[in-house]
């Protein structure tokens, strides 16, 4: 969105759940919202269900562990349940291991033993004329001692070979953990060659496993949470660049697709609002129910013109479906879901998006469906998750939806000073170095107007907003 100087906080800002406030906002209480859901895997469509049926095979499976954890607990366990094989040992902890391991045999034996040193040469030819039967047996002795000694080391070696290997193999299962799990912080290879879609949509992965917060004081009054609730994670897509993802949003399924709308941001509202054109109609299309949006007494219900085409023209309506029902992505996913038989033409309704809930659709995780708005700005929304309210979630039913995701607009300096951003842009016009071309402020008047007369007028000017 844009902003008329670099002091102030945009509408989209206040949303914006990962922002800074710039310090426009004193310090304010943040709920804090886990994070977590599926891996994505592209072009991955799910079964047709809905949320009272995952609601309801969820709460029994869930019911079924309960009762499976109780019964077995109860049950006297022969043998304790040890998670020793499981713990990651430190170094020191693992000399600790060896020494202990290598005395434990040896607990009744002496140390190494000193073996007994060699007899001076003074007075030894005496001595061992007198007393040669005493030598030969402290020699046997001696000798003795050394195998002892011998055999002690060989257990040492052993002992810390075997601990050796321990650590080995736990830097081994630390490398094959490392492999397979998911490091943000990690950096695509500079001699990699990606596109610049592949890139886009890879960004907003990059916050799935970031926690989210909310501001407590932008939320309006109470309403707990009954549980079971669920909730739906539900991502926005850009009208024009249809793989860049705009927005995410954690949606409770009894809340209206009117709640999920009226948090939505587009350019294009706000466009035919200073057009003075604005357009409060609008509707989604998810599986074969059309949803339209028909609070204000001047929106149009626009299922009604499609309804006509359905009646009046059905085989060009049944030659387009087979086009959709055999498309690429419809290949792809046979080789997930299966082979899709989608030559029947679907029986469409109409419904009042503001007495529908997400409860009472049926739609299938990971596909694409319709919301459009301002005539024929259209978006692709897709329900990428589905699961129950945890206790670290927010308990406020007023909070919601929750915006987890907001795409950073692109901001346009200003093409003189190429210092402030633009908040003017005009088209055809003659003393301007690019058509268009984007001004700030005081770019824009000092080179338009002089003692507050305008110099010139056969060029257009709107004000520029970031998209």
């Amino acid at each position: 969105m844009a902003e008329n100087d670099d002091d102030s906080c945009s509408v989209e800002d206040e949303e914006h759940t990962n922002n800074n406030n710039n310090g426009c906002d004193k310090e304010e209480e943040e709920l804090s919202v886990p994070r977590g859901g599926p891996i994505f895997v592209p072009n991955l469509v799910g079964s047709l269900t809905s949320v009272l049926l995952f609601q309801s095979s969820i709460v029994q499976e869930l019911q079924g562990l309960e009762f499976e954890v109780s019964s077995s607990s109860s049950q006297v366990l022969d043998e304790d349940i040890s998670v020793d094989e499981l713990k990651i040992l430190t170094e020191e902890e693992l000399v600790d291991m060896a020494i202990k391991e290598a005395f434990k045999d040896n607990e009744d034996s002496p140390n190494l033993l000193p073996i007994p040193e060699e007899p001076s040469d003074e007075g030894s030819k005496d001595h061992e004329a007198s007393n040669d039967e005493a030598c030969k047996k402290k020699s046997r002795k001696r000798k003795r001692m050394k195998a002892k000694n011998h055999d002690l080391e060989e257990t040492y070696i052993a002992n810390v070979e075997h601990v050796k290997r321990i650590k080995e193999k736990q830097d081994e299962d630390k490398a094959a953990v490392t492999l397979h799990s998911f490091n943000p912080s990690s950096k695509v290879n500079d001699c990699a060659i990606t596109s610049s879609r592949t890139i886009d949509r890879m960004k907003p992965l990059r916050s799935a496993s970031s926690a989210v917060k909310v501001k407590s004081s932008s939320i309006q009054g109470y309403v707990p949470v009954h549980y079971p609730e669920v909730a739906l994670s539900i991502e926005v897509y850009h009208n024009a660049r249809k793989w860049v993802k705009n927005q995410e949003f954690l949606v409770l399924g009894q809340q209206t697709l009117t709640e999920l709308r009226d948090k939505i941001y587009c350019l294009t509202d706000h466009v035919m609002q200073k057009a003075k054109q604005h357009d409060p109609s609008g509707y989604f299309l998810i599986e074969d129910t059309l949803c339209n949006d028909l609070r204000d007494p001047s929106a149009v219900d626009y299922s009604e013109p499609i309804f006509d085409w359905l009646r009046n023209s059905k085989d060009e309506a049944h030659k387009k479906w087979e086009w959709i029902a055999a498309g690429g992505l419809q290949t792809k996913q046979k080789a997930v879901v299966g082979d899709v038989t989608g030559s029947q033409l679907p029986h469409f309704r109409a419904v009042d998006m503001h007495k529908t809930q997400f409860c009472d659709l049926k739609f299938r995780l990971g596909a694409g469906y319709l919301y459009c708005h301002q005539g024929d700005c259209r978006h692709t929304i897709v329900i990428r998750d589905m699961r129950l309210i945890h206790p670290q979630d927010v308990q406020n039913r007023a909070a919601y939806p929750i915006l987890l995701f907001q795409l950073k607009p692109h901001i346009r300096k200003c093409y003189v000073c190429k210092i402030f951003r633009a908040t003017q842009v005009t088209i055809d016009d003659k003393w301007a170095q690019e058509n268009p071309c984007y001004f700030c402020d005081n770019c824009y008047y000092l080179l338009h107007y002089k003692d507050g007369c305008l110099l010139y007028d056969d060029f257009s000017v709107h004000e520029y907003r970031h998209d």
